[in-house]
């Protein structure tokens, strides 16, 4: 009512104005700036009063607004998602632009843009992730809208970085697996010896410190439960920085091969 005084602007109905406090959720210079541009087009229009109906022709863009623990506002952080993850930058920042005009938190997005770093590119490009997290940390420095753009290049980043979920899997796998076995010992060779008992029952006997190995590893090394099947969580994609780490472990596994071997193991 004081910025409606201080601009000798037209009255509004209840109606709107219950459907521009809903716009401003609560944040005084979002709701001051909208006020001001509805006075104005209502000035110029020379309306009356401010009824829903033009409240809809003029504002209907600022409107859009989401329901959030509706479907609506979940099917726009899913198309958010899938662009990133389909590597189209500019559908993502199609959608990322619309959240935002809709009235979405910048903040909530840029935790879910950290997500998709994690998820969906994870080590292909590590820097992605420490992008997603500065771009977060940006914005709560700047604020809007100055802090949005470092949001938006990293969407921009995501969308265009090599895409993997191999260590997302990984995860996945490894922690079902450990959830449905039963409790494995740790070998000997593995543990910590920190006292001369300890060292006479073993503890830590034979193990092989790997930066004493040729080219720092320890072929052939066991590291996991003795009685334990063999497993591979991790496999790496051939994209972005893990086509490296895949020819590295295909390297290592070629020596743990070979030195088992070479021990008459199989």
């Amino acid at each position: 009512q004081r910025a409606q005084s201080v601009m000798q602007a037209p009255s509004m109905t209840a109606e709107v104005r219950e459907q521009v406090l809903a716009y401003a959720d609560g944040d005084a210079r979002r709701l001051l700036n909208f006020l001001e541009g509805l006075f104005n087009a209502a000035m110029t229009a020379g309306v009356g009063e401010i009824d829903e109906a033009f409240l809809q022709s003029t504002m209907a863009s600022k409107l859009r607004r989401f329901d959030k623990g509706g479907e609506a506002f979940y099917d726009q952080i899913s198309a958010l998602h899938k662009s990133v993850r389909g590597s189209n930058p500019d559908a993502a920042l199609y959608w990322f632009l619309r959240m935002l005009d809709g009235g979405a938190d910048p903040l909530y997005l840029g935790r879910r843009i950290i997500r998709m770093a994690v998820e969906d590119i994870g080590i292909a490009d590590p820097r992605a992730q420490t992008m997603a997290l500065e771009a977060c940390q940006i914005y709560e420095r700047l604020g809007s809208p100055e802090g949005e753009l470092a949001l938006s290049n990293a969407v921009i980043y995501l969308a265009v970085a090599p895409k993997s979920n191999a260590a997302y899997m990984a995860y996945n796998q490894a922690k079902a697996f450990v959830a449905s076995d039963k409790s494995r010992p740790v070998p000997l060779h593995l543990r910590n010896a920190p006292t001369k008992l300890m060292k006479a029952l073993d503890y830590g006997k034979e193990y092989r410190y790997a930066h004493h190995e040729p080219g720092a590893y320890a072929a052939g090394e066991n590291y996991l439960p003795d009685d334990m099947p063999p497993v591979s969580f991790y496999e790496p994609t051939p994209r972005g920085l893990e086509g490296k780490i895949g020819e590295k472990l295909a390297h290592l596994r070629e020596l743990d091969r070979q030195a088992k071997k070479a021990n008459g193991k199989k």
